[in-house]
């Protein structure tokens, strides 16, 4: 089953954030599970170097340079009620400003990307600018309330990029600290990734835990992502 998605750039920014305020109270589940695989990310360009506490740390100081470093080429959600009704139009897709001559990216996932259909000179052209966003976004009733379920899979990078989106700052050297910052802008979230931990028979990829339920994914296979950078 495909959805249908809104795609939003530049100049209808402002009329599709209108139509997502005014839907928001009323489907206030909010899925950033908006790819099948894990191949969505325009690369890991630098690993951190020091002494970690852990591997936990490690990993952590690694989305961390990643996130400061790069920048959100697109962002796709889905919104639903509490019982799965979704409106008519569910899926937007935000596309941002974005140029390979000026931005930092690794080249084997933008070769991935432009696979996978994202038109990177219209997003040099048409791009949604990220400061005007992100300002948009505090106001948009999805961020900072509690009664806003944000459902997603192995999130860390996608809430990563979406705090720097609206913080405009670098992210906090301490993983406690993203953490209580986290809490602040997005008080609900599901992780489906950390949920399956509850059942330890659930593993795997996402298309594999639908596999596994007998259940119908119905989303845009490399269509929508959580396409940070």
């Amino acid at each position: 089953m495909q959805t249908q998605i809104r795609e939003v750039w530049a100049d209808n920014l402002d009329a599709e954030l209108d139509i997502l305020r005014e839907l928001v109270d009323r489907y206030p589940y909010v899925s950033m599970v908006n790819s099948i695989d894990d191949t969505e990310f325009p690369g890991v360009v630098a690993r951190p170097i020091g002494n970690f506490k852990n591997s936990s740390d490690y990993h952590y100081q690694t989305l961390r340079c990643n996130v400061d470093l790069l920048k959100i080429i697109q962002l796709g959600i889905t919104i639903a009620d509490a019982d799965g009704n979704m409106p008519e139009y569910p899926t937007w897709q935000f596309n941002f400003k974005f140029s390979l001559n000026d931005d930092m990216y690794a080249p084997d996932s933008i070769d991935l990307l432009t696979k996978s259909g994202i038109n990177f000179k219209r997003l040099e052209a048409n791009g949604i600018d990220i400061e005007e966003f992100g300002e948009k976004l505090v106001t948009s009733g999805f961020v900072l309330f509690d009664h806003v379920h944000w459902i997603s899979f192995h999130s860390g990078y996608d809430f990563g990029y979406l705090l720097k989106v609206l913080t405009s700052l670098p992210l906090p050297s301490n993983e406690n600290d993203f953490f209580d910052l986290l809490r602040i802008w997005f008080p609900c979230i599901f992780d489906i990734k950390y949920v399956m931990k509850i059942n330890r028979l659930l593993k795997g990829g996402l298309q594999d835990i639908a596999d596994e339920l007998q259940v119908i994914i119905s989303m845009f296979h490399y269509i929508s992502r959580s396409d940070f950078h």
